[in-house]
């Protein structure tokens, strides 16, 4: 079954869905998701993921400690797997989360699928930047994200 619960934010009202006691979905407003009609609301595992998030944006946390379940391909896996790995206040370039990722002419791949990102923020797609330091696309919009890094300490 699978739960799902809102969290006001300094970015917005996100959207949580969880199935299993795993996070499958964190969407920013600018993503524009909608809870499924048949889904349950709220839910012990969705509140520790409020409250981790909330600790997160009021500057208690840097990591999560959040079981988390994305679907995607292989491919979109790994580099998610990759994302999770870059340090709170940290970024890192498109060609560099390629190369992390074990194909390092993928570039476009690797910003394709860090887009398809369902887990944003804690799955840290936010911190992944542009080779000449730029912001770059992101899901969540340009303002969360330069949000998201200056939370984190990065000049953005």
């Amino acid at each position: 079954m699978t739960h799902y619960a809102h969290l006001e934010s300094p970015v917005g009202t996100l959207l949580l869905t969880a199935a299993n006691d795993e996070l499958t979905g964190l969407y920013l407003p600018r993503e524009e998701r909608a809870p499924d009609p048949s889904w349950d609301e709220g839910g012990a595992f969705l509140d520790e993921v409020k409250a981790q998030l909330g600790a997160y944006f009021a500057g208690g946390r840097q990591e999560f400690d959040i079981p988390v379940a994305p679907l995607g391909t292989a491919w979109q896996r790994r580099v998610w797997g990759e994302l999770a790995r870059i340090p709170y206040g940290h970024t890192i370039s498109y060609a560099e989360l390629a190369r992390r990722a074990e194909n390092p002419s993928a570039v476009r791949a690797a910003g394709a699928a860090n887009g398809r990102n369902p887990i944003s923020i804690v799955i840290p797609c936010h911190r992944v930047i542009g080779a000449d330091g730029t912001l770059t696309g992101y899901s969540g919009g340009l303002e969360a994200k330069r949000w998201l890094l200056s939370h984190e300490g990065v000049a953005a």
